[in-house]
Formats: C-alpha cells, sequence, structure tokens
C-alpha cells in the first residue's frame, strides 16, 4: 500500500510538473497574437485639461501558447495626455510611459485601463487627439490599439458671483461652470441666446436677484452638464439624470423670465422658493424641462407663469405646486422617466408644504398635456378642513389628464380624459412619437394617434407652439401643434 501511494503521490507531481512546464511556456513564433476586445478606444468629446472617466479593453491569449510582450507603451509617450494602467501596471513618466515583460497565459487575458486629461490645443472647436498603445511581442511583432478623442479648449469658472448686471454670451469656447453661478440680490445675469452652459455635478444656479435666459425659437439657451462621454456605447452622460443642480430662484428673486431654455440632466429642474404671491417670481416660456432627479418645476408659494413648456421624466413629480398662484398654458407635462419605477406623478398641487399652510390662491391648467405611466397622474392635496378656509382653488380647461374621471363642472372643463379603465385602448405614451424607456429615447411632439389633436380651446390658445411654429385653425393641447412627419405625408 506504501509503494502504491508513493507511486501515485510521483506521478501526481510529475503530472503537475508537466502541466505548469506547458502552462509557463512562451512562444517567439510571429504567427501567435494577442486578441484584442477593441481596436479602438473613442473618449467622444472632451474638455482639456478635465479629466475624463475611464474606459478599459481585454487582452486575449487565444493563441493556444504563452505570450510576453517586451513592451508596452504609449506611442507619443506624453504628447498627448493619456494615461494607461495595463494589468495594474501604470504607464509612468519615470519608466517612460511604458511598463516591460508583460505576460498573458494562454486562455488568459489581462485588463487594461485608459484615461485622458487633454492639453489645451489653442484652437477653436473640437480637435482630434490621438495615440497608440503598441504591445510590442518577443517575437517582434507590434500590435496596436488606438486612442482617440475629439478635445474641446474651454472657459472654466469657478464659484461664479454675478454681483452687477452681466451679460453672458456664447462664443467658441464652452464655458463650464465649477462649485456654481450665484446672482446677487441687487444683480441681473442676462444670458443670451445660442449659448450653451455647461455645469460640473457640484454646480448649479442660485438667483437671489434676477435671471433672463432669453433663447429663440431658433436659437435656444441650453442648460447641462458637462461630461460630454457616454455611460454605455447606447447613453450618453447628457442623457442620465442628476449631472448638475439646476436651477434655485430664492425668496429674494422676482421677475424672472426663462424663454426658449433647454434644461436638461439635473438634480431638480427649476425650483421657486417661497416669495411674495402678488409679484411674478417667474415667467416660464417656451422652454423645456427635461430628465431630472428631483423635481421637474417646484413651486413653493410663488407667482409663476408657464407656457408652451415641455417639463418631463423626472424621479419626483414633473410639476409640484404648493400653494401660491401658478398658470400652466399649453404645456406637455408627461411622466415616463426610466431610471427608476418608484417615480413620482406628473402633477401635484397642494395647500400646503408639510405642515406649513400656504393658501392655493389659483393653479390654473389650460390646453395641456397631464399623462405618463402611471394609473393617476394627477393628484390633487387638499389639507383644509371643517373650519379651515385655507384656499384652495384650481381649474382645468381643454386638458388632456391621465386620471380617473370625476365630475367637477365648477372646476373641469371640456377635459379629454386618459381613462385608466381603458388602459389596453389608451396609453399615455401614444401621444407622443417616440417614448423608448429602454434606450431612454423620447420626442414628446404629438403623434397622429395622440387624442390632443384639435382638442384646445382656441379662444384662450397661444398663437405659436414651442418651436415657434403657428397653431392651427383647431389648435392643439400641449407645448407642440401636431405636425405629419415624412412617412405620414407619403401615405396621404
Amino acid at each position: 500500500m506504501g509503494k502504491l501511494l508513493s507511486s501515485l503521490l510521483l506521478c501526481c507531481s510529475l503530472a503537475l510538473l508537466a502541466a505548469c512546464s506547458d502552462d509557463d511556456s512562451f512562444s517567439m513564433s510571429p504567427n501567435n497574437l494577442l486578441t484584442f476586445s477593441t481596436d479602438t478606444v473613442r473618449m467622444d468629446t472632451v474638455f482639456s485639461t478635465v479629466p475624463t472617466s475611464v474606459r478599459s479593453f481585454w487582452v486575449y491569449n487565444r493563441s493556444g501558447d504563452g505570450l510576453r510582450c517586451a513592451n508596452v507603451r504609449l506611442a507619443n509617450g506624453n504628447q498627448t495626455g493619456f494615461r494607461v494602467n495595463v494589468d495594474g501596471e501604470y504607464l509612468s513618466p519615470t519608466a517612460g510611459y511604458q511598463v516591460q515583460n508583460v505576460e498573458v497565459r494562454n486562455k488568459d487575458s489581462i485588463r487594461v485601463f485608459v484615461e485622458l486629461t487633454s492639453p489645451v490645443n489653442g484652437k477653436d472647436g473640437p480637435q482630434l487627439i490621438e495615440d497608440d498603445l503598441v504591445f510590442t511581442l518577443e517575437s517582434g511583432v507590434e500590435q496596436k490599439v488606438n486612442l482617440n478623442a475629439y478635445t474641446w479648449d474651454a472657459r472654466l469658472l469657478r464659484n461664479v458671483v454675478v454681483s452687477g448686471d452681466t451679460t453672458i454670451c456664447g462664443d467658441a469656447k464652452p464655458i463650464v461652470i465649477y462649485g456654481g453661478l450665484k446672482v446677487d440680490s441687487m444683480a441681473t445675469l442676462r444670458i443670451a441666446a445660442g449659448t450653451t452652459l455647461y455645469f460640473h455635478s457640484d454646480a448649479g444656479i442660485d438667483v437671489y436677484g434676477r435671471l433672463l435666459s432669453e433663447g429663440t425659437a431658433e436659437s435656444n439657451v441650453v442648460l447641462r452638464g458637462d461630461r460630454t462621454d457616454r455611460m454605455f456605447d447606447y447613453l450618453p452622460y447628457d442623457m442620465v439624470s442628476g449631472q448638475w443642480r439646476g436651477i434655485v430662484f430664492h425668496g429674494s428673486s422676482y421677475g424672472n423670465v426663462v424663454s426658449y431654455t433647454d434644461v436638461h440632466g439635473t438634480y431638480d429642474g427649476i425650483v421657486c422658493d417661497s416669495s411674495d404671491v402678488s409679484r411674478s417670481k417667474l415667467q416660464l416660456y417656451n422652454s423645456t424641462v427635461h430628465n431630472c432627479q428631483g423635481y421637474g418645476l417646484k413651486a413653493v408659494n410663488s407667482a409663476v407663469d408657464v407656457r408652451n413648456c415641455q417639463i418631463t421624466n423626472t424621479l419626483n413629480d414633473c410639476v409640484a405646486v404648493f400653494g401660491g398662484k401658478v398658470s400652466l398654458t399649453h404645456c406637455t407635462i408627461a411622466q415616463f422617466y426610466p431610471f427608476d419605477s418608484n417615480r413620482g406623478v406628473a402633477l401635484r398641487y397642494a395647500n400646503h408644504d408639510g405642515d406649513t399652510k400656504l393658501p392655493l390662491e389659483r393653479m390654473d391648467c389650460v390646453n395641456t398635456i397631464v399623462t405618463g405611466y402611471g394609473e393617476d397622474m394627477v393628484m390633487a392635496d387638499d389639507c383644509s378642513t371643517e373650519g379651515d378656509s385655507t384656499v384652495f382653488n384650481y381649474s382645468f380647461v381643454n386638458s388632456l389628464l391621465r386620471t380617473r374621471k370625476v365630475d367637477d363642472n365648477a372646476n373641469i372643463v371640456g377635459t379629454v380624459w386618459e381613462d385608466v379603465k381603458d388602459t389596453a385602448e389608451v396609453l399615455g405614451e401614444k401621444n407622443f412619437r417616440l417614448v423608448d424607456i429602454d434606450m431612454q429615447r423620447y420626442d414628446f411632439h404629438l403623434d397622429s394617434l395622440s387624442y390632443a389633436i384639435d382638442k384646445a380651446d382656441k379662444e384662450l390658445s397661444l398663437p405659436l407652439d414651442r418651436d415657434g411654429r403657428q397653431r392651427g385653425e383647431l389648435p392643439d393641447i400641449g407645448c407642440y401643434e401636431f405636425v405629419k412627419n415624412n412617412e405620414e405625408q407619403e401615405q396621404e
């Protein structure tokens, strides 16, 4: 028995040694090559001197034998700003931006990480920058993975305080704001048509004075996050919520006008703090507030006039009105937030904020679409009780509402109901050209199936829609007038 056990142990040892020997062999043949998960690492468009997110790719050895790289190097050294880590080893300046003797055993793989901080290029507009990561095998064969990006020189502004009347105009260089933009109580900030402001994740606009965002139908103002790369191949960061803080109009702020302005990718889109409701807090006209990780528009005891606006896809409510005076005319308020099923409603209105009672002097919803995925996209919350005269005034005129039909002729007139009992035939997304929650693609222009077409109150209708188009003889509910697409025109 002892001899047999000794023989078995000897055989196992020899087998293990043979296996290790096979695994540890490295080929010098030029026919044995590495395989890469990609031949190109693209960083999209990035701002000069601003670090990018990390990209990665895999290096596989499927050649049938072990392979050793004599070195892995950046072809242009430190000229382009790419930084690379190969299987845990950083291509550092002290090592000449290369690593040596990188082994990839047979049927094994290693991972490579790449990021970029590009230098200033001194030119207008995005400029192509690229480098090659060169894998030189012991056989002398070189294999390359291309690294590239479009790099854009930007004006980087930090903790901006507007203490006097100021105008910001777009120019050849994008404007990137870190830390925030504050408008003092005695100052007015104008943002000119065609201007795009890029906000870092810690930044937003805090208005104690006055903000005039003055876009046009042809040249909107755009307020967005500063990430110009992608979270996934199909999903740019610009389509992800929570990229920056949004706009807050504080209690001392009045007379604000936001027109033809696109606000998207925020935490809260626009917040109006409690103020004197006899004074106009905000005129929000012909604008878009889309894809927010908090509220779209939150108005607390404020006077707010909203016309021709798209307010869509928010984790909390798209529009939340807590007291004050708010009018919504020809708006599209749609709740199809894709990142959390526990999303809020499209429209909420109440005469309190928590335990604080706030008279709802009026909430008028005229020629407006209020819809979404949920069964009830309209929530009213009246805190008044017997003996409590807290005001709760509201009205709906010729609006499309996704909620159960109610009999309230004094406050609701000409309404088109998306009755949830008829959900199989009436779905909120059928109003619009595109609602693709999987790919996060949306187009809230009216589809030919929408019940909103020709249903607006003509006497209360606005002459132009969100895009600056003339409304028809029979105007449509919502911020966009229905326009046939090319396929529908061809079918006619």
